[in-house]
């Protein structure tokens, strides 16, 4: 039976399913908080060119339309005379992979009847993978931690116990890390065993057809949304802190029939920190911005992506060369987003939110024994934590929640489960909106100290400190960030600090910008916001002029 369009769109539906699996299985067998909590990930089927057919709605913008790209480097790096049935691929090369070494990804190659038919692949951030640990304080990306090249994990079902051992011996948690890999494996191979059922149901055996039928289907949409975006040049500026000293970043959209062209040349050059992004990462949240305002209603893979064309001058920071340092290369990362969608509001406007704080507020935390013999022993902590996404045409911007990255935060029960720290507040930080006819997101605040026995160092990777989000169209900027001592001394936002014993870490998350004048905002918004404690009386009065009364 050959199948018709009508049986192509039934498994294309079922294909979210299939990778919804995957997905959900890494989640399940995961050793690390971020990946089994926060959901920092991604997981993909693959025709056998390479070309991305589905991704899970599970997962980062980052990873999946960065994970795009690394499947054409593996079957390149590996050979196609050298894929084998019961073959493991994996990576955590920066400028092969997702942007940075703690991200590793797994590509399975998948047979049917003896013939390769496709890929799965995933992507997971692994809380250590030696080096300095996760922040932005190396000089070179070998400073960073263990670059695996594009490697077997297993050939032909025999997992590669050399790669397994040096993973081992490198990295400060070893069971997890390798736990981690072996999850990456899992999960594709419950992708494999799904489709596989699929296509016995359907009686096919092979996804040629099928690739062709998605790609092709969700190019032409995607064009035909982009074809109705008013032609001309777009440019945008944005300026963030950066690490030794400001960066601007610069991007140039040219609308022109059926494709987007954005070009960042005019961004800053790369910094001497591990702030630096390589040019697959600025690409993926790129086309995420784009698509997202563009094209939300279909589907992401290769076909819909295709149509967006991102580019940044080699050596900017955004396209970052080796060695440089990239650990932290979503701090930038995550930035790309709001510059996009500013330069698309000239061309769009009405469409696009207003700057949020964007980049996640992560912190890495080393726990340490304050006596090396008390036999206590070392952790290492990852907390995911978000600020206000800005305001919205028609709504305010939401608080606390990340945007782009989409990732959860983990709780306070499972970070403290993992780790000797005591998270001694968390709660939404009042007046961090911007003001606006529609009002920006709040930030959070946090405060963490270490338990009985143990000193703490952090690795604060933290931006919107100096130069907040701003609104739009006459709303107000969010509140800047703020990292300090409980007792408020203050802090660096970037690089690796000691918490003196007994204080408390307190981090203040910056807020989202406004949307509007705030002399537009509906006075009964407004009195909702009061009684909420979300703002007070005193902002109220300047931001808005007044002070509605709370019954």
């Amino acid at each position: 039976m050959t199948p018709d369009s009508i049986d192509f769109q039934i498994m294309w539906n079922r294909l979210i399913a299939v990778v919804e699996e995957q997905a959900t299985t890494l989640i399940r067998t995961a050793f690390s908080t971020s990946v089994r909590e926060a959901g920092d990930l991604s997981a993909g089927l693959f025709d056998r060119q390479g070309r991305m057919m589905a991704q899970a709605v599970t997962g980062t913008p980052g990873h999946v339309n960065a994970m795009a790209e690394s499947v054409g480097h593996f079957i390149a790096g590996i050979g196609a005379q050298n894929i084998h049935e019961g073959d493991v691929y994996l990576t955590n090369d920066p400028w092969m992979g997702t942007g940075h070494l703690h991200d590793i990804t797994v590509v399975t190659p998948v047979f049917r009847r003896g013939l390769l038919i496709g890929f799965f692949a995933a992507t997971a951030h692994v809380v250590d993978i030696g080096g300095r640990g996760f922040g932005p304080d190396g000089r070179e990306v070998y400073e960073e931690g263990l670059l695996i090249p594009i490697s077997k994990f297993a050939e032909r079902g025999v997992v590669n116990d050399m790669l397994i051992r040096i993973v081992r011996a490198n990295v400060r948690t070893p069971d997890q890390t390798v736990g981690d890999l072996y999850s990456l494996a899992a999960c594709n191979a419950a992708g494999d065993r799904r489709l596989q059922a699929m296509l016995d149901e359907f009686g096919i055996d092979d996804l040629d057809a099928l690739s062709e039928f998605i790609l092709t289907a969700s190019r032409r949409a995607t064009e035909a949304a982009i074809a109705a975006v008013p032609p001309g040049h777009y440019r945008n500026t944005m300026t963030v802190d950066g690490f030794e000293a400001p960066v601007e970043m610069v991007v140039t959209l040219q609308a022109e029939g059926s494709r987007i062209v954005a070009d960042f040349t005019g961004t800053s050059g790369m910094s001497s920190f591990g702030v630096n992004v390589p040019e697959v990462y600025t690409r993926a949240y790129a086309c995420y911005a784009l698509k997202c305002a563009i094209a939300p209603e279909v589907p992401n893979n290769a076909g819909s992506l295709a149509p967006f064309v991102i580019s940044a001058p080699e050596g900017s920071i955004l396209a970052a060369r080796r060695p440089a340092p990239v650990s932290v290369r979503h701090v930038l990362g995550h930035l790309v987003p709001d510059v996009v969608l500013g330069a698309l509001h000239r061309s769009m406007p009405g469409t696009v939110p207003a700057e949020g704080a964007s980049a996640l507020w992560n912190i890495q935390i080393s726990a340490r024994p304050l006596d090396p013999h008390s036999g206590l022993p070392p952790a290492e902590i990852l907390m995911f934590n978000s600020g206000g996404t800005g305001a919205r045409p028609r709504l305010d911007g939401l608080s606390a929640t990340a945007f782009p990255s989409g990732v959860s935060t983990m709780s306070v029960e499972a970070t403290e489960h993992v780790g000797p720290i005591i998270v001694w507040r968390k709660d939404l930080r009042p007046n961090s909106g911007g003001a606006g006819t529609l009002r920006g997101g709040l930030g959070q605040v946090i405060e963490i100290g270490a338990r009985e026995g143990y000193a703490l160092w952090f690795n604060a990777m933290f931006d919107r400190v100096d130069h907040p989000a701003r609104g739009r169209e006459g709303g107000q900027p969010g509140a800047p960030g703020r990292v300090e001592l409980a007792d408020g001394t203050p802090l660096r936002s970037k690089g690796r600090q000691a918490i003196p014993a007994g204080q408390r870490l307190r981090l203040s998350l910056p807020g989202g910008g406004g949307y509007g004048a705030p002399s537009g905002r509906d006075p009964k918004a407004l009195a909702a916001d009061l009684e909420a404690g979300l703002i007070d009386a005193v902002s109220a009065a300047r931001d808005y002029g007044q002070v509605p009364n709370k019954g």
